[in-house]
């Protein structure tokens, strides 16, 4: 469900407020905003800002940032956000690849490591790995220290299917031996901090959407890497499905009778898409793909249709005709209706990683799974 911009003057309310406020700040970024602008902008009275305000300066989350000429009255002063007063490391467990990211409370990457990763080498040597990345990332004393705020918690991305609520991976393709694993509480235990377990393709929509100018509305986000899956942000929101199966993009057939996949069908778009990469066609690989997104295109009416991955990035202007074009023949077959515009989102190879962290971040802004707000003034 999206979430609007207004306030609530109840103390009951009191956190709900200050995520409004910090949301704005963010947003704002270095320029910063002025207690007036916030109260308009979220409908809490200017005493009420005035609390919040002064106990966020307090815990060292907003500061000061000069002031800004009134058109009349006294100039009146600005506040922005001081992004190093806390941290969120963003975890991205490709099949083959491991990523890590620091970013601080604008989203800005202050830190990244990346390794080898072998996903079938069993549970515990991932874990082992995953641990290692994220210490050595914020060190040994967890991240804090003189001028770096505290690590608020770790956001893990990982190949689906998997439960986001309960933080249970399920069978991945190719890798059944993790169906059922509880992955999220494993790497909080050995971590000591909170973690958050989502898809990979969730993660990188999330980012996309919070971070990305011009990204609004409902879209999909297709990440063609070492497997192939779906990001959805339907309405404003990020959309998980009740059982965090929506996204599954990579395993609905396209060919009957095609190719075997690592999930047991034939013809699956991954296989199909994974199959002509091999043999070195990436066109066939965009047709495919354009075929999938059609068939999102045609069941969601999505705004828009963007793609990523590490195969997507190496061939980009490719992949965006070749999937494009398949968008404009649907169009033509309809008549009258405008095809779906497809865009390369690049970020290169820490994109997901980036989104992850933002599955800590997003609560503390007020954002939840809402990825943005429409009715910002």
């Amino acid at each position: 469900m999206n979430r609007d911009n207004s306030g609530a003057n109840l103390p009951a309310l009191r956190s709900h407020n200050a995520a409004l406020v910090l949301d704005l700040l963010r947003m704002a970024a270095a320029s910063g905003i002025s207690r007036l602008e916030l109260a308009e902008r979220t409908g809490l009275t200017p005493q009420a800002v005035s609390k919040i305000t002064a106990r966020l300066r307090g815990e060292g989350l907003a500061e000061e940032a000069g002031r800004r000429a009134s058109t009349g009255g006294k100039p009146r002063t600005v506040l922005r956000l001081v992004p190093g007063a806390g941290r969120a490391v963003g975890l991205h467990l490709d099949r083959d690849e491991v990523t890590a990211v620091l970013v601080d409370l604008a989203g800005t990457v202050v830190g990244e490591r990346r390794g080898a990763l072998d996903f079938g080498a069993g549970v515990a040597a991932v874990v082992d790995a995953a641990v290692r990345e994220v210490e050595a990332l914020t060190g040994a004393d967890g991240g804090a220290g003189a001028g770096r705020g505290p690590v608020l918690g770790v956001g893990l991305a990982t190949p689906g299917p998997l439960d986001h609520e309960a933080g249970v991976l399920h069978r991945v393709t190719g890798f059944p031996q993790w169906n059922g694993v509880p992955l999220r509480e494993m790497l909080a235990r050995r971590l000591g901090t909170s973690v958050v377990l989502d898809k990979d393709t969730n993660a990188a929509a999330l980012g996309l959407a919070l971070r990305a100018p011009g990204v609004d509305g409902s879209f999909a986000y297709l990440h063609l890497g070492s497997g192939l899956g779906a990001g959805l942000v339907l309405g404003g929101a990020l959309y998980r499905g009740a059982r965090t199966g929506a996204g599954e993009f990579g395993h609905q057939t396209i060919l009957l009778g095609g190719p075997p996949c690592g999930c047991g069908g034939r013809g699956c778009i991954e296989a199909l898409c994974l199959g002509a990469v091999e043999r070195g066609d990436p066109a066939a690989a965009a047709r495919f793909l354009g075929a999938g997104a059609a068939n999102l295109a045609g069941l969601l009416d999505i705004d828009r249709v963007l793609l990523g991955g590490r195969t997507i990035d190496a061939h980009q202007d490719l992949f965006v005709r070749g999937v494009g074009a398949v968008l404009e023949e649907r169009a033509r077959r309809e008549g009258g209706v405008s095809a779906v515009p497809v865009a390369a989102v690049g970020g290169g190879r820490g994109m997901v990683a980036e989104g992850a962290a933002q599955l800590v971040l997003a609560p503390v802004f007020g954002r939840g799974t809402v990825a943005f707000a429409a009715n910002r003034k």
